[in-house]
């Protein structure tokens, strides 16, 4: 009748013994660092939703493949979450008992020993004096060399005396490390955000979720409540390049606000963050935003700064290209846009650093822009249109095109990128790092080791016995062996009895 229960009972135990080792917590470290690679060069639904997208267009059975093993949310998959659970419970149980262990040893004096000659270290000789004089200056060389000394007990011929139990401390302090490191992640990870902002000198962001450039990218925790609200609002945006026409330094000066209220001014440049609330913005990038005005016949069609992008080479010398698209006219048009801010530098072919008599080439397409499917805000679908005008503009001009249509170039301004995150799991993961350190210390820079001493009388001196063990680092115990031996027996012979 027990035999059912007795039997579940082993295999749980069985599971537990396989879960509690440690070749078990290298197997699940592999499955979540496997699956954090796969996370990494599959693209995730979370964040690159359109990347998702043209892989099931382009190939979908691969797309199919990756979806049924979870690949497109592996962080929120139940494989990784399981495996990432167990591997928290492998840990921490490894861990408690450990801990335990610990603290049993530091509660627990050393005990001595009967028979030091069979010791692999051993010294033996007579010295002058009485026993009990020979044990109290043994007890002073072993506190000075930082050993913890006991007596048992109805013993008053011999010490016990033992060191390195800093190494297991700090070996547990590295494993709880990591452990706390794992927790960190998961909590910052699903509590975080990340997302980019795009602000043109004088706008003003509210940290929110609709105004980011894209749909941010948000822990699987994350709430609306969790955003903070505040408004940073960009004053002043500055960059200097080096003569190969690299940039040297890019700041924006912002004014960092609640509401009306003005909560300090700040300059937020490479490697030097804001930070308000737990949310830090970064900065990112930055370029060239014209302010553009459309009419026609006097109405005005659209009017505003456009931000423009470079084909990534972060080459001065080429031009920037932007878009404007005007869907309410009869055809639909098309502005596909090219600046150049210092023309006379693009004609020889130098880098184009400071805006000098900044000009606007277009091209006006007419058709149908295709907007009813999603499309990038800086090109233009072609397939349904054909190019109607080709012209350019000067800063303060204006051109005019067939059907009462007119394009201004009134201002340039400047525009910045930030990288705005939030982890909350950022000061756990800080604290991992300062006990990885604290742990490491010790566990690299002590070995545990044991001595033994026993004393008796021995005609008129006495007979002192030294017997040691090592631990850990065997080789390096053999100087300290022989040194204290010197000191308290007198003689260097180290003996290794078989």
């Amino acid at each position: 009748m027990t035999t059912g229960p007795v039997t579940l009972y082993r295999s749980l135990a069985s599971v537990w013994r396989t879960l509690r080792s440690m070749r078990m917590a290298l197997i699940l470290l592999l499955v979540v660092a496997l699956a954090s690679v796969a996370g990494s060069l599959v693209p995730q639904i979370g964040n690159s939703p359109q990347r998702v997208a043209a892989l099931y267009r382009d190939s979908p059975l691969l797309a199919r493949v990756y979806e049924s093993a979870g690949l497109f949310d592996v962080y929120g998959s139940w494989w990784f979450t399981l495996a990432y659970v167990l591997l928290l419970v492998s840990l921490a149980s490894c861990l408690i008992p450990r801990s335990r262990g610990l603290i049993r040893g530091m509660r627990h004096r050393p005990q001595p020993a009967r028979d030091l000659e069979g010791f692999r270290h051993f010294a033996a000789a007579t010295v002058p004096g009485r026993p009990e004089e020979a044990l109290e200056r043994a007890r002073m060389v072993f506190r000075r060399r930082w050993y913890r000394v006991s007596r048992a007990n109805g013993d008053d011929q011999g010490l016990a005396a033992e060191k390195g139990l800093a190494r297991e401390v700090g070996s547990l302090l590295f494993h709880s490390a990591f452990f706390l490191l794992l927790i960190g992640v998961v909590y910052g990870k699903g509590f975080g955000l990340t997302g980019q902002v795009t602000l043109v000198e004088g706008e003003t962001f509210t940290e929110a979720h609709a105004n980011y450039d894209l749909p941010p990218a948000e822990g699987r925790f994350f709430s609306e409540e969790m955003h903070r609200g505040f408004q940073v609002r960009v004053t002043d945006f500055q960059v200097s390049y080096r003569k190969s026409g690299l940039p040297r330094d890019f700041v924006s000066r912002v004014e960092l606000r609640d509401g009306a209220r003005l909560l300090r001014t700040a300059a937020i440049r490479v490697n030097h963050p804001l930070e308000h609330d737990g949310v830090k913005i970064f900065q990112s990038g930055y370029g060239w935003a014209p302010i553009i005005e459309v009419r026609k016949e006097g109405r005005l069609l659209a009017s505003g700064p456009v931000v423009f992008v470079t084909d990534g080479s972060q080459d001065q010398r080429r031009a920037w290209r932007g878009v404007v698209k005007l869907p309410s006219l009869r055809p639909q048009v098309g502005l596909e846009l090219r600046l150049l801010p210092d023309p006379g530098a693009f004609v020889l072919g130098a880098p184009m650093l400071e805006a000098r008599s900044p000009f606007l080439g277009f091209t006006a397409y007419r058709g149908d822009l295709g907007l009813t499917a999603a499309q990038n805000v800086f090109t233009l679908d072609k397939r349904q249109l054909q190019v109607w005008e080709e012209g350019g503009i000067g800063i303060e001009r204006s051109a005019r095109l067939p059907g009462g249509l007119e394009i201004s170039f009134p201002e340039l301004r400047q525009y910045t990128q930030f990288r705005v995150t939030r982890d909350p799991g950022r000061g756990i993961v800080f604290g991992a790092a300062l006990l990885v350190l604290a742990g490491l210390i010790p566990a690299l820079y002590s070995s545990r080791r044991k001595l033994w001493m026993r004393a008796v009388p021995d005609g008129d001196g006495t007979l002192v016995q030294l017997g040691g063990l090592a631990l850990q680092r065997k080789a390096a115990f053999e100087d300290e062996f022989e040194s204290l031996a010197k000191e308290l027996v007198g003689v260097a012979r180290v003996a290794a009895p078989r």
